[in-house]
């Protein structure tokens, strides 16, 4: 096939070595244009913004924006047509079914996806360190050398005739990790503390004011931007084979594939539901109702 044409955003900003690393590897297989976020928009999900703006920088243009923003920009605003969206290096991983949900690395390739074009977000992480912050102590290489060959493998093949896009996690620190094919686990929770003065944690993004502070619990025995893998908690026996959260345990590239849109699902009780609810209407209007 040709050279494929890559949109390449993130949600760490433009100035982000994980960004850098990844903008590397790819050009060396694609025509790569960037359009990135002019600041950190971590944790915004699918945010889009009614009005930006934005500024021209040697690999693109730096937008006043959320990731979201960045690809429908790049989609629908630029004079150039893309094959595929590809969002990262993010630091720090997005596993499990709720931190996908919210990452705006992940939903810069859900943007992608409502807007037909297939998306690959790829984060890193650290099998002793779980997060990679502060970036510069880390070394991005190897995620953006085995995201750009996940790139070649699935532009060259049939991966997304089924899938929307792909979320991918990959160590730092493993010379040669094995890859497993993965879906997001479901395990999250909350903590919410009242009355709190403590100071923000330096990643968050939102909500740094109020003295109400809502935790996540997105891994056992962790709160907020913990490391899980600092605990004495035995993770293989929680998170099963097969899931992203193991895959990261074990030090293994993770692979889901996802699709953009809500998919709905069949159930006999939601048909009785509204069966019920039809025929309480219909006898209603009929004026035969108790």
């Amino acid at each position: 096939m040709d050279e494929p044409r890559v949109l390449l955003t993130n949600d760490d900003g433009i100035d982000a070595p994980g960004l850098a690393s990844l903008y590397e590897e790819l050009t060396a297989v694609a025509d790569v244009t960037v359009v990135a976020p002019a600041e950190n928009q971590s944790g915004v999900g699918r945010t889009r913004s009614h009005r930006t703006a934005r500024e021209s920088h040697p690999w693109g243009y730096a937008l006043d924006g959320t990731p979201a923003d960045c690809v429908a920009y790049g989609l629908r605003g630029l004079d150039a047509s893309f094959d595929l969206v590809v969002s990262g290096c993010n630091h720090g991983p997005n596993a499990g079914n709720y931190v996908v949900g919210r990452s705006g690395t992940v939903g810069a390739c859900v943007e992608a996806g409502f807007l037909g074009t297939p998306g690959v977000a790829v984060s890193a992480y650290h099998c002793e360190d779980f997060f990679v912050s502060p970036p510069e102590a880390y070394d991005f290489d190897r995620p953006a050398r085995v995201a750009t060959e996940v790139v070649v493998r699935a532009l060259s093949g049939d991966v997304f005739e089924t899938a929307d896009f792909l979320n991918v996690n990959v160590p730092v620190d493993v010379a040669d990790p094995a890859m497993r094919l993965t879906e997001p686990d479901h395990d999250y929770d909350l903590q919410v503390e009242h009355d709190t003065d403590e100071a923000v944690d330096e990643q968050s993004n939102l909500g740094t004011e109020g003295d109400i502070a809502l935790r996540d619990v997105v891994w056992p025995d962790t709160v907020g931007w913990e490391n899980p893998f600092a605990n004495d908690v035995d993770l293989d026996d929680r998170y099963p084979v097969g899931t992203d959260r193991r895959a990261l345990v074990d030090g293994e590239v993770s692979v889901s594939p996802l699709t953009a849109p809500a998919v709905g699902v069949q159930s006999s009780a939601l048909e009785t539901l509204v069966a019920g609810f039809n025929e309480n209407e219909a006898a209603r209007a009929r004026g035969d109702t108790e």
